[in-house]
């Protein structure tokens, strides 16, 4: 399972590769939308090759845990991730707008973590969503413990992230490279 969550995500990337380098390199606008509208196919694909292995009769194990916590960040952060390479593509290819810095300090800051924050409490939403779900279609609770203790163990991952990104920022934040 793991190496299909590994393709899965290299199958994410190399359609928003594709689809951006069509979009500005080959100057093809409407093949490269094309392509970036099929990512959420490699989602579905995902989650059909989850739901028959446990279908099947597997026990559910951290890859199958893995997938969930993918699919959710990928529905929550996908079109963001997407966007976010537009911009810098489109700048380096098409002469775009460089992009815009991200905001270090006081309001903006605090209003972008916040919306970070957010993101990550609709990705997991979703991703425990599909724990559980996966959890009551098995109907056996030895055989899902991987899929209720990953549930568990993203919830504390999500208070820490609160409790970083929900506080008014007021310093500068650290420097983490080019934008």
């Amino acid at each position: 399972m793991i190496a299909f969550i590994a393709a899965a995500e290299i199958g994410f990337w190399v359609l928003v590769a594709a689809g951006l380098l069509t979009r500005y390199a080959l100057r093809r606008r409407d093949l490269g939308m094309l392509l970036l509208a099929m990512t959420p196919l490699v989602d579905l694909a995902l989650l059909a090759a989850v739901t028959l292995d446990l279908r099947d009769g597997a026990t559910a194990s951290t890859g199958h845990a893995l997938a969930a916590v993918y699919l959710g960040v990928s529905v929550a952060f996908g079109r963001r991730f997407i966007a976010w390479a537009d911009v810098r593509v489109a700048h380096r290819l098409a002469g775009g707008p460089p992009p815009a810095p991200k905001p270090t300090s006081g309001s903006a800051r605090t209003r972008a973590e916040r919306q970070t924050w957010l993101r990550h409490a609709l990705a997991w939403a979703i991703g425990c969503g599909l724990l559980m779900g996966a959890t009551v279609l098995v109907g056996d609770a030895d055989r899902t413990k991987a899929l209720t203790a990953m549930a568990g163990l993203w919830t504390v991952v999500l208070a820490i992230d609160a409790a970083f990104s929900l506080p008014a920022q007021k310093g500068t934040a650290p420097s983490r490279g080019r934008a």
